[in-house]
């Protein structure tokens, strides 16, 4: 980045405390019944963070969880994982597990996903989607092609296809809860990033549009940062970044976002949150976020 480039509001520090594991506040074993979600979720895909958001609401208590995948074996594999953890933390009934094969960018998994979870269950109270895909981080001009606009596909295109295919499950009743889980790359202007890090930023817009169309209908949207998590994702990024930056645990987010769904948060549609910030201090904010209508995307003057 130039000198002469401001550097971008990260929003790192809207807590006093930043976390970089789970703690006691957010732990669905701890904090059982809270973070009890009231059906089913449904994640892709399965491994590094993905996979321990699927932990997370197993031990819970969640009564349904949905796993998607590319490889159905891949998705079959953390459903059981999930139903042992979920005994292992004292859950009495474990979870009812539903494995997928769901590639975002084949429409047509996504609709075969939907069907077999409306043919199961009938009803899909939260929905996470995590897919995504980061292309190399090269200059613009110097990038591949097809790798630059796969980014989109995956992160843009394929986020509008599962909630576009879920939606109308989704309204039909329970607690209609959308987490899209981003990146706090949208707010960066990091040099070679010109893919992932404005698909991001296209994610917390289409966050903010769900509330639009869809607020007067009851959904619920929230835009997650899981935080930095030396993923197989994010070692594509340059090794300085990767060393600088990934020392986060995929178990914050697991339990951030579980926390976040136990129940419903209107004052929290369609806004950003990271999952750094220590969830106890945030909500003490509460009032000032709903004031200033903060944690959305706007033009600073």
């Amino acid at each position: 980045m130039s000198s002469s480039t401001p550097t971008p509001n990260l929003g790192l520090n809207f807590t006093p405390t930043i976390r970089r594991d789970t703690y006691s506040a957010i732990d669905p074993v701890a904090n059982k019944p809270g973070c009890r979600v009231r059906l089913c979720s449904s994640l892709v895909p399965t491994k590094g963070i993905g996979q321990a958001i699927a932990i997370a609401y197993g031990k819970a208590g969640a009564s349904c969880i949905a796993i998607g995948a590319r490889n159905i074996a891949d998705a079959s594999a953390v459903c059981a994982m999930v139903s042992e953890e979920a005994k292992s933390a004292g859950v009495s009934e474990p979870p009812d597990m539903l494995p997928l094969r769901i590639d975002v960018c084949e429409r047509g998994s996504i609709d075969a996903a939907v069907t077999a979870i409306r043919n199961s269950w009938g009803r899909l109270d939260v929905l996470i989607n995590n897919a995504g895909f980061l292309a190399p981080f090269v200059p613009m001009g110097a990038g591949d092609e097809t790798e630059w606009w796969r980014t989109w596909e995956v992160n843009v295109r394929g986020v509008y296809w599962v909630i576009k295919a879920i939606l109308p499950l989704m309204l039909q009743g329970g607690d209609k809860t959308i987490v899209n889980v981003a990146s706090v790359g949208a707010l960066a202007l990091s040099p070679g990033a010109s893919a992932y890090q404005p698909s991001k930023l296209a994610v917390m817009r289409l966050t903010e549009y769900l509330m639009v169309d869809y607020e007067d209908q009851g959904l619920l949207s929230y835009c997650v940062h899981p935080g930095s998590v030396p993923t197989n994702l994010a070692i594509r990024m340059p090794s300085s970044i990767v060393k600088a930056v990934c020392i986060d645990k995929p178990e914050l987010a697991a339990d951030t976002i579980t926390w976040l769904t136990s129940e419903r948060r209107e004052w929290l549609a369609g806004r950003y949150i990271s999952c750094n910030w220590d969830m106890s201090e945030f909500i003490c904010r509460r009032d000032e976020i709903v004031e200033k209508d903060l944690l959305k995307l706007k033009l600073a003057l």
